[in-house]
């Protein structure tokens, strides 16, 4: 069956241009078609920024009813322009070459502005805004809205320093302006500078016509931008960018970047992968940002409320972030602050026959001062296993270990070698470990290997649980904070001190921070 295939495009003159690229296209190919222009709410409602309008594809939502009624047989789009999610019954054509994507800046004097404290640039996009401000934080961005011939005009009416464009629009409709510039550091929307084709998905017939318009490179790079782009759950309303590109050594290269609306903060991530094994790239990107406080910040892009349950007194990385159970908000900060001593190199060369070492710190404060090789420390006393690990590591053998200072102090009132122990401490230590062994009439030689400062914060009161992984975290907690929580304590030791103060302590079964984060996924299981 022959038919005419109407093609449905806004009636501006980007959009007609392009609607007559894809009628040109067809006809080339022996398909018969027309243009039907139809006005869109993002062109009527002209004095308001997009993202005030709060209209998810408000671009294309009229050419999406115009193809449900019947009225047309497929739609043009700028690509940048379309919703993640299609309507039920609307599915995506084709994706035609993709042209320039950079972002321009025009502009009306010269370039001076740049390195000016104070200037003024205009854009509507939210994405465009924050990126200027992250790189020019004291300039003012003002609103910018119309079709691209009525916002150039703006520009020149104005005394604006400059304006940003996407330059595949103003290519492709031959506008140019005197002064322009190419936004290599600005990341581009997602799938800008593609044309994409949407038709009924049951209409096979221009199915099979718009087939033969797709360009499969591009498709691939669009469909992981916009991948990207579905996975923070953003649109108009969102400071995001994406970039994916297919290089020489048919590698698939993906950039994304999440903003905050001021452009204060910024979250990136890219990923590499050969092709026809980057399906999963626009995933991994999104949950890189998402996982390093993306969540946080899309939440409070969209002015959504965000109580922290559980509170760190250790900075957690990455990685430990992930071992949480989905939906427990994390916050952390650290605690306290160590920095090493300048203990006499005289001292540390000395033979020693007994030496405690209760804290990774002490290691690296000792490090610090001289090289292993001139240490000469024949029995090595230490408190818990990563202590052990990061001792045998860089120093030499550990002669016994305990998972804490009293078990330890035990063990060596009956194994020791000799009666006399040196102690590499902090200036905040528990007096457990020195106190028996004195009892037991072991001398202890203590050496102040560094310092410990407190560094608290407050805790909001929401907070539901805070994790501590020394006593000294719980006395820092303390110095601002109401002991009105759930306490998750690394160990006995921590415990203890946490039992003078909260009425309900957790303890991790052993000793390391994965297993106390283990204690708050199981409360969460509830």
């Amino acid at each position: 069956m022959n038919k005419i295939i109407r093609i449905g495009t806004r009636d501006s003159e980007l959009a007609l241009w392009q609607a007559n690229t894809v009628k040109n296209k067809l006809e080339a190919l022996g398909y018969q078609t027309a243009v039907v222009p139809v006005k869109s709410t993002g062109d009527l409602v002209l004095d308001k920024p997009l993202y005030e309008l709060g209209i998810t594809g408000i671009f294309t939502k009229t050419l999406d009813v115009a193809m449900l009624n019947g009225e047309i047989d497929i739609a043009v789009h700028s690509m940048k322009d379309v919703p993640t999610a299609l309507p039920q019954g609307i599915v995506q054509a084709a994706v035609l070459e993709r042209a320039n994507y950079l972002d321009i800046l025009a502009y009306n004097d010269n370039e001076e502005f740049l390195s000016s404290r104070d200037a003024t640039i205009a854009t509507g996009s939210l994405r465009r805004k924050a990126q200027w401000l992250h790189r020019y934080p004291t300039h003012t961005v003002v609103d910018l809205r119309g079709n691209v011939n009525s916002r150039m005009q703006k520009l020149k009416d104005n005394n604006w320093n400059g304006a940003i464009f996407a330059a595949a629009g103003l290519d492709r409709i031959g506008l140019e302006h005197e002064n322009t510039i190419g936004l290599t550091w600005m990341v581009p929307a997602p799938a800008q500078g593609a044309i994409m084709i949407s038709a009924m998905e049951n209409d096979h017939y221009t199915l099979e016509a718009c087939a033969a318009l797709n360009h499969v490179p591009t498709e691939i790079c669009t469909k992981l931008e916009r991948e990207f782009l579905r996975l923070l759950e953003g649109g108009c309303t969102a400071p995001i960018g994406a970039l994916a590109y297919i290089d020489n050594k048919e590698e698939v290269h993906l950039k994304g970047v999440l903003l905050s609306l001021d452009g204060t903060k910024i979250l990136e991530a890219e990923f590499t992968a050969p092709l026809g094994k980057h399906e999963h790239l626009g995933r991994d990107c999104a949950n890189s940002i998402l996982s390093r406080g993306g969540k946080r910040l899309m939440m409070d892009i969209q002015g959504i409320s965000h109580e922290t349950d559980i509170f760190s007194t250790k900075k957690f990385t990455q990685e430990q972030r992930l071992k949480f159970r989905d939906g427990i908000q994390i916050d952390s900060e650290d605690f306290i602050k160590t920095s090493p001593n300048r203990i006499p190199v005289k001292v540390l060369k000395t033979e020693m026959q007994n030496v405690v070492i209760t804290s990774k710190n002490a290691v690296e404060a000792l490090l610090t001062n001289v090289s292993a090789d001139e240490l000469q420390f024949k029995n090595i006393y230490c408190v818990g296993r990563r202590t052990k690990r990061m001792i045998e590591k860089r120093i030499g053998p550990v002669k016994h270990f305990e998972k804490n200072a009293k078990k330890l102090a035990e063990h060596i009132v009956d194994y020791l070698e000799g009666t006399e122990v040196t102690y590499f401490s902090s200036n905040i230590r528990m007096d457990d470990l020195p106190d028996l062994l004195t009892e037991n009439n072991i001398t202890v030689n203590e050496i102040e290997a560094y310092k410990t400062k407190f560094t608290p914060v407050n805790v909001d009161k929401n907070v539901k649980g805070v994790l501590f992984f020394s006593p000294s975290t719980v006395e820092s907690y303390l110095q601002l904070n109401k002991p009105d929580k759930i306490a998750y304590c690394i160990g006995e030791s921590t415990a203890k001190v946490a039992r003078v103060h909260f009425d309900d302590v957790r303890v991790a079964k052993i000793p390391v921070v994965e297993s106390v984060i283990d204690l708050v996924n199981n409360d969460y299981k509830k």
